[in-house]
């Protein structure tokens, strides 16, 4: 991901209603589309954890 816009899934097709993606400085950015004036900044491996936890349910009981 070298690009620095923000960029979302192809699966959100013309949907706003999506996370977009970024590196800023070192970090992935995370933010919802309809409403960017929250961000989410990670390291890559944290971010990654992140979705390795969400993919195996370990986040569910937060629902």
């Amino acid at each position: 991901m070298l690009n620095r816009r923000w960029q979302k899934s192809s699966y959100s097709g013309s949907s706003n209603a999506c996370v977009e993606v970024r590196l800023m400085g070192g970090l992935v950015a995370l933010r919802e589309s309809d409403d960017g004036a929250v961000v989410l900044r990670a390291a890559p491996a944290v971010l990654a954890d992140l979705l390795d936890a969400i993919k195996a349910g370990e986040l569910d009981h937060h629902a």
